[in-house]
């Protein structure tokens, strides 16, 4: 349903320009779910943002976005703006900053039905009210305002706006990054719900391995704007075979309540300048395993294994 190649994202400032996304290429089935990992400053937001043509000024995205065998870098403004909502929707990591202040829950999920579904008066109080219960709230909060709303249901809202027009894909942005361990655990379950019974493509952004497994059936790890390796989810997390992958699971915390089995062993070094391009690796710097050959050229992303690619000259072997 989601076809992705090659895509690209620079930001062009008073100081020159940076590469945020990197030729990132990747599929999405009908009804299926995949997660995009990596630390801050991955590229994860820019590639959700640049789906939905919602990159800000001074961005600018090259590559082939397909949704549904249409691509989406044909459109004009207009036409985007049609399929956005419609087709594809978004939940932005921040519920707060996403919703207006000024207006009700309702008066905002029935902007989408009048734009895509011409819904006005009685029929769209109606399919309101229904939405905000098919997300598990009472049709009664359509009346109150975001500041009267806490954190897990202006999480909600928002979740409902995106689904008021029955799109078949959904990019969720941090979903869970605003929200307490028991109101982030009844969204995943939210989420999992509605992917299940109404056949919608997930598509995630985050930095939590954790929430990234409880949605999603396969994972990709970002490093530096570029795709370091992917596979299903149960697969990467037992046996990653990239060694930032492999770091980034070693730096995780326990589960609540876990016994620790040892200090955390943090990645060494920090992510690379997206202003400076250099060649060979992007995670050489860091990485225990690297040698001359890293230096020379950067690997590509390759079959390690069934169903199973990382971009490694020297990846970790499979148990």
């Amino acid at each position: 349903m989601l076809r992705v190649r090659e895509l690209s994202v620079r930001f062009q400032t008073v100081g020159g320009s940076c590469t945020a996304v990197d030729r990132v290429s990747f599929d999405l089935e009908r009804g299926g779910s995949l997660a995009l990992v990596g630390e801050s400053g991955s590229g994860k937001t820019s590639i959700a943002l640049s789906l939905m043509g919602l990159l800000p000024p001074g961005a600018a995205a090259s590559g082939r976005v397909e949704l549904q065998g249409r691509n989406l870098a044909d459109l004009t403004g207009r036409e985007l703006a049609r399929v956005r909502g419609r087709q594809m929707a978004m939940v932005f990591h921040d519920p707060l900053a996403a919703l207006n202040p000024v207006l009700r829950a309702g008066t905002q999920i029935g902007e989408c039905l009048r734009l895509h579904r011409s819904l006005a008066g009685h029929a769209a109080r109606e399919e309101i009210g229904r939405v905000l219960r098919r997300v598990g709230l009472d049709a009664a909060v359509a009346r109150l305002y975001p500041h009267q709303l806490s954190g897990g249901m202006r999480q909600r809202v928002l979740i409902a706006m995106a689904l008021a027009c029955g799109p078949a894909l959904l990019v969720a942005d941090e979903p869970s990054s605003s929200l307490d361990p028991v109101t982030r655990a009844a969204m995943v379950d939210l989420l999992r719900t509605l992917r299940r019974e109404e056949g919608i493509a997930l598509l995630v952004a985050t930095h939590d391995p954790g929430l990234a497994a409880a949605l999603c059936e396969r994972i990709a790890v970002l490093y530096g704007g570029r795709i370091v390796e992917q596979a299903p989810a149960a697969d990467l997390l037992s046996e990653p075979r990239h060694p930032y992958t492999a770091g980034l699971w070693n730096s995780l915390p326990p589960e609540l309540g876990a016994a620790r089995a040892g200090r955390l062993r943090p990645i060494p070094g920090s992510p690379p300048d997206p202003w400076i391009r250099s060649t060979g690796c992007r995670f050489r710097d860091r990485c225990a395993r690297a040698d001359g050959d890293c230096a020379q050229s950067e690997p590509e992303l390759i079959a390690s294994g069934r169903d199973h690619q990382s971009a490694c000259f020297h990846p970790l072997e499979a148990a």
